[in-house]
């Protein structure tokens, strides 16, 4: 099916330029390779998923018009930042702050629970980002000729051709990181301060998105 019929043009070079931005690292990156060390290759899996879903959210919510009215509302902006910096900062408190005896729990119900609320943090840790809003919405207009006549369909097939790239990266990230932690530590003693070490990062990241001025 030729790309003009959604009036998308020079579709090779978005499909190259997605590649390389999700070979840059950052947020997203360092969250799925955090859970991946802390918690191995299932939790890094889930938590590429999220990333996955939370760029859906924003292709649907560039076609509709909703980045644009957030990136112009400098209040709407600064509390999608705000609230994007908090988030990561509580992830990183709950992670640093986790008790020995969790990681002796039942292991089957602990997996369950913990692969549901990491796809949804990551999905929320994703939607909260500034950079990806700003992203969306300056990224594939270029993308969608400006005579297009369904530019709301272009701009969901865009998003979802970003999705499943980032999806494919991040996947292949997950494991990869979580196939040398679970060389470097197998032990819950190892895997607790890991995961600790992984929740000051995020508090860290977390305070570098909320004093940001950019």
């Amino acid at each position: 099916m030729h790309m003009e019929i959604f009036g998308i043009s020079n579709f090779g070079l978005f499909f190259a330029a997605v590649l390389l931005l999700n070979a840059t690292p950052g947020p997203d990156t360092a969250y799925i390779v955090g859970r991946s060390v802390a918690q191995g290759r299932a939790a890094g899996l889930m938590s590429a998923m999220g990333i996955s879903a939370g760029c859906c959210v924003h292709a649907i919510a560039s076609a509709v018009g909703l980045s644009a009215i957030l990136a112009a509302s400098a209040t709407a902006f600064l509390f999608i930042k705000l609230a994007g910096g908090a988030y990561l900062v509580y992830l990183g408190i709950r992670m640093a702050l986790a008790r020995p005896g969790h990681a002796q729990e039942n292991p089957a119900t602990r997996d369950v629970r913990s692969r549901r609320t990491i796809f949804w943090q990551a999905m929320v840790t994703n939607v909260l980002n500034p950079k990806v809003i700003l992203f969306f919405l300056a990224f594939i207009p270029q993308f969608v000729r400006a005579d297009a006549g369904q530019k709301t369909t272009a701009f969901l097939f865009l998003g979802v051709v970003f999705a499943l790239i980032s999806m494919c990266w991040n996947s292949g990230t997950a494991m990869l990181a979580g196939t040398l932690a679970r060389h470097a530590g197998r032990s819950p003693r190892v895997r607790l301060w890991l995961e600790r070490t992984v929740g000051g990062a995020f508090v860290a990241l977390g305070a570098k998105l909320a004093l940001s001025r950019n």
